[in-house]
């Protein structure tokens, strides 16, 4: 516990001067408050006594101080509102720019296991609610405890026995606004649960709406969403309810304090055990005292809030990398393309079963290896421990001879080249999903890689060519046309090795042919793996193997292959 909130603590370091100036001016709009009553107190009660002309010059002076208090206190009050959350804002940036860098260290093991909707909050809403805390709750104590224990030793000097009547007040708001809040506090939370109901209805709905027309089921789509919009207003109808009660409950009791502090105050007045100037300093205070309470008991749920996100937060930050480099790692800046699997067993979680034992296979830079077998059989897992996306659980994978281990991952991964069945672009233009092989590339070496890709042809046709929006993971683009860019990435990444995971297993039969064209022109001099679904597409490689539950079973030319008879001849003739 003492180490988080060390951490935690930590994150005010680089603002040391906002957070102390911040406090500095919390304190001083604090004292403003307490002292403007008492110099109404002064005026009433001494001021007003001494003789007519000499009493007009202090009044004056007085009231001229109190104007330039109000201003202070306007002035501290618009500091820790603007800057108070300027700091809070940079803490959450911190802390944002922090967990994001992690995101990225984190290999696929850890991403297999979580929902992005997850991890997502965890980097918007769990952060906003930290840096409220981070900025709110060191201010927000100071000026309440300043406010409540000002507020009762001036007022215990001035009449104790209405000071006891005046505070006797303050454990029935403090109860009633505790409940309230509680309840406020689950209504609201109903209602984030709801929202996001809606929000993931909705994404499901619109990222689905192809499916949607396609069926007809729009009417469907829309009942639905009214269901759940109904939900909502239900929850809101609740939370309103609360709040109500909460804000007219708490102005009524302090409305009750005033009457009460008269009353009282006017009892004592005809028995001459108090002043009227001091049964108007008591009513100026009141504000003083019930305005804390407020302020303490939203701040144990801002604090709920803030530190339960503030925990969330940790859990991800102390999820160590298991994908790391080694401390004697070494930097490559060229390699020839050997790939050797030796004796590599691989499964993806403890429990689970083993999806790949004992892998025995050499690999000579530039030859072209055709992976094939049934789905689950391991092909893509293979294929995953050559960039160290996994670690193998036994044996080695070697690159030149070297263990990928004992290999920066920078420079490992640079090595290699990989286009999947499932390609992913970015929503921006066609220029910069290409350069995202290679940032630095120039305009010229983009172009010329999509042409080596067969995807100038397309782009140039194309309303703003290369400068063409392609939308959310290139919805405007065809399966054949977003396969083409992804190869042109890799043609502008130039690596040593490629992986082709089953990259045309989703394309007709015309787009099959221009990309095969494409990976093959891309695959010239490379070590290349193809993982094919399609067994008539590698029907030339020089290399196939059989991957199957019992490991490589079967290893040959496309001929060699159908004449024993075997697994492949199976899987070519499809029984």
């Amino acid at each position: 516990m003492q180490h988080k909130w060390k951490r935690l603590i930590s994150y005010y370091r680089p603002y040391r001067g906002l957070f102390f100036s911040d406090m500095v001016f919390a304190i001083l709009g604090a004292a403003v408050t307490l002292a403007i009553p008492l110099i109404v107190r002064y005026i009433t009660t001494t001021v007003v006594l001494l003789p007519g002309e000499e009493a007009l010059q202090i009044i004056l002076r007085l009231g001229a101080a109190m104007v330039a208090m109000v201003a202070l206190e306007c002035f501290c009050n618009f500091y820790i509102a603007y800057y108070g959350h300027i700091m809070g804002a940079k803490i959450e940036h911190d802390m944002r720019n922090e967990i994001f860098e992690h995101y990225q260290k984190l290999s696929f093991t850890f991403f297999d296991n979580q929902k992005v909707g997850q991890l997502l909050s965890r980097i918007t809403s769990d952060l906003f609610d930290i840096s409220e805390l981070l900025h709110h709750g060191p201010e927000d104590v100071t000026i309440s405890l300043i406010k409540f224990i000002g507020s009762f030793l001036i007022l215990v000097n001035i009449n104790g026995t209405l000071t006891v009547i005046t505070f006797a007040f303050i454990p029935v708001i403090a109860v009633y606004a505790f409940l309230l809040n509680r309840r406020m506090k689950h209504a609201f939370k109903t209602n984030r649960a709801r929202i996001a109901d809606i929000n993931g209805q909705i994404e499901d709905s619109l990222s689905g709406v192809r499916a949607v027309k396609s069926f007809g089921n729009e009417a469907i789509e829309i009942e639905k969403f009214h269901e759940g919009n109904e939900r909502f207003v239900e929850s809101k109808r609740k939370s309103y309810w609360y709040m109500g009660l909460y804000n007219s409950g708490l102005g009524a009791l302090t409305t009750l304090v005033t009457i009460v502090v008269l009353v009282a105050g006017a009892s004592l007045m005809t028995g001459g055990r108090m002043k009227v100037a001091d049964l108007v300093t008591f009513l100026l205070y009141i504000n003083n005292f019930t305005d804390p309470i407020k302020k303490l008991i939203n701040f144990t749920e801002q604090f709920q809030n803030g530190y339960s996100g503030y925990e969330r937060f940790l859990e991800i930050m102390d999820v160590e990398p298991d994908i790391t480099d080694a401390k004697d790692a070494q930097h490559i800046t060229s390699v020839k393309g050997d790939i050797c699997f030796d004796n590599v067993s691989f499964k993806y979680e403890e429990k689970q079963d083993t999806v790949l034992s004992h892998i025995n296979l050499d690999v000579k830079a530039g030859e072209y290896v055709a992976i094939v077998g049934s789905s689950g059989g391991g092909k893509t897992t293979l294929c995953s421990l050559i960039p160290r996306f996994y670690d193998v659980d036994g044996g080695t994978v070697k690159l030149d001879g070297t263990d990928i281990r004992k290999i920066y991952l920078k420079d490992l991964r640079r090595q290699i080249g990989i286009v999947q069945q499932d390609v992913y672009l970015f929503a921006e233009n066609i220029m910069e999903n290409i350069r995202y092989g290679r940032p630095d590339a120039t305009d010229e070496e983009v172009i010329e890689a999509a042409k080596l890709a067969n995807a100038d042809g397309f782009i140039s046709q194309l309303p703003d060519g290369y400068q063409t929006d392609i939308g959310q993971r290139g919805v405007k683009l065809s399966g054949g046309q977003k396969q083409r860019l992804s190869i042109a990435r890799v043609f502008l990444k130039n690596p040593a090795i490629l992986i082709f995971d089953e990259a045309t297993s989703a394309l007709d039969n015309e787009s099959e042919k221009i990309v095969q064209e494409s990976m093959e022109k891309l695959a010239k001099g490379r070590t290349t793996f193809v993982i094919a679904h399609r067994l008539s597409t590698i029907r030339n490689a020089g290399r196939i193997l059989v991957l199957t539950a019992n490991g490589i079973e079967e290893e040959g030319t496309h001929e060699e292959l159908l004449a024993r008879n075997g697994v492949y001849a199976k899987l070519y003739h499809g029984r």
